[in-house]
């Protein structure tokens, strides 16, 4: 259940997965630039490495390194838009969902932290639901508090995955 509950979530927030990718844990994260319409400046969003967490199906924006995972968002950029996925706050701020998984043997909390990487912002705040134990998938919401290139890193015990993104919004 929890398996199919995590690939239902997984499949809402990206969309349709590539079933002929070839996952490989050994392949080392990369950053592309991404030019940022807006702030014309170069943004190293990471590519996916495609690394599958265990009993999970293929998808080419799947991103981890053996002890945590996610879902990367295609291209590198989470666009907010009207009626779009996520969440704009009444204060501004850009929340959407990502899936986490812990690998066998990494067993703990998971925390969340980030920072923008190209202009001054306060940090990024995430919401960890409750109720999903200290192993295996974890829900949570990552919240933006401004568009712009962020660096994002989830933690448990001595784990780590560090991803780059570009949030933007449309109006």
């Amino acid at each position: 259940m929890r398996l199919c509950g995590a690939f239902v979530l997984a499949a809402v927030l990206i969309g349709c997965s590539n079933p002929a990718a070839t996952p490989d844990e050994k392949v080392p994260p990369t950053s592309t630039p991404l030019l940022a319409a807006k702030s014309q400046s170069l943004c190293p969003v990471t590519t996916p490495n495609r690394s599958l967490p265990p009993g999970e199906l293929p998808d080419a924006n799947r991103h981890g390194n053996g002890m945590l995972w996610t879902i990367l968002w295609p291209g590198g950029e989470i666009v907010f838009k009207p009626d779009g996925p996520g969440f704009v706050s009444p204060d501004g701020s850009l929340e959407m969902k990502f899936p986490w998984w812990r690998g066998d043997g990494t067993v703990g909390t998971l925390s969340i932290e980030g920072e923008r990487l190209d202009k001054a912002a306060p940090p990024l705040r995430a919401d960890i639901l409750e109720g999903y134990g200290e192993s295996g998938f974890q829900a949570s919401g990552l919240i933006f508090p401004t568009a712009g290139c962020w660096e994002v890193t989830g933690r448990v015990g001595d784990a780590s995955l560090t991803f780059v993104t570009l949030v933007s919004r449309t109006a």
